[in-house]
């Protein structure tokens, strides 16, 4: 996830100071993961030095001064370029999971044992994310649904890797 990008895109609905854009980063997308205030201002301080950004004001109002930015022309172009850019899937062609099935496997441990294991960590977090979908906003359930779509995938894969184990361990051997 590109952080500047997602400032741009909140910038380009109109000026914002750093505490602003942090509230708004984290009510629309860090629900999960909220940003930090120094993500925010080193961020800032990039697109402020690549002429994406410029300091709209300042203001201190009796406190520490704040600085309001704004996206510059420059900036719309790139946010557009990177709106237009497709992302590239993420293979998963290595996973961690398929690693601890073939150590499990060499080292003679159960490697079903494992895929149990698996498998209960992922209805358990499948559970909590149907939950927080039922008690979210459209935008939420988007998000939850995007995970649980993946949490299903591995499941099967998890299950092929079941059927197909015997095989596996074969293949292992030397």
């Amino acid at each position: 996830m590109s952080i500047g990008h997602i400032l741009l895109g909140l910038l380009e609905t109109g000026p914002r100071h750093g505490y602003d854009l942090k509230r708004a980063f984290d009510d629309k997308f860090g629900h999960d993961r909220p940003l930090h205030y120094g993500q925010v201002y080193s961020t800032m301080a990039r697109l402020l030095k690549a002429g994406l950004v410029e300091v709209a004001g300042v203001e201190s109002e009796g406190g520490p001064e704040r600085k309001r930015y704004a996206i510059t022309d420059a900036g719309v172009t790139d946010l557009e370029q990177w709106l237009d850019r497709a992302e590239k899937p993420e293979p998963y062609l290595q996973s961690t999971l398929y690693t601890k099935v073939v150590l499990a496997l060499l080292t003679g441990r159960s490697a079903t044992r494992l895929l149990d294991i698996q498998r209960t960590e992922h209805m358990r977090m499948m559970l909590a994310l149907t939950d927080r979908k039922r008690r979210s906003n459209v935008a939420d359930q988007l998000v939850c649904e995007h995970t649980l779509f993946h949490l299903e995938a591995d499941l099967r894969w998890l299950e092929l890797v079941a059927v197909r184990l015997d095989k596996l361990a074969a293949e292992l051997r030397p």
